[in-house]
C-alpha cells in the first residue's frame, strides 16, 4: 500500500499541485473541519459509491489518524484504483483546515 505524510502531502497542496482527497470519515468529523477541497465518501458508503471515482486518477486517502483511509486505500486498490494513504490523519494535519 501507498502511503504518504500529512506533511509530504501538504507541501504537495502549497505547491498548488492538483490532488484528489478522499476523505472516508462521518459526516460530523467533517463538519469539524477538513482539508478545503476534499470529496467526503464516508467509509461505509465507499463500496457504493466508488463508480464515482476514476480508475485513471490517483486518490489520497483522508481519515482521523490513518487507520480508516488505510482500509479505503486496501479496498480502491483491490478494485484497480491508484491509491495513496496519508499516514497520521488530520491528528497530524497542520495545514488549512476549513
Amino acid at each position: 500500500m501507498k502511503s504518504i505524510t500529512t506533511s509530504e502531502l501538504q507541501a504537495k497542496l502549497e505547491a498548488g499541485q492538483a490532488v484528489n482527497l478522499i476523505d472516508v470519515r462521518e459526516v460530523a468529523e467533517v463538519e469539524e473541519g477538513h482539508i478545503p477541497g476534499i470529496n467526503h465518501i464516508p467509509l461505509g458508503l465507499l463500496e457504493f459509491r466508488m463508480h464515482e471515482l476514476d480508475k485513471n486518477e490517483h486518490y489520497y486517502m483522508v481519515c482521523r489518524s490513518g487507520g480508516r483511509s488505510g482500509q479505503a486505500t486496501a479496498f480502491l486498490e483491490s478494485q484497480g484504483y491508484n491509491v495513496t494513504n496519508m499516514t497520521g490523519g488530520m491528528l497530524e494535519w497542520a495545514g488549512e483546515v476549513k
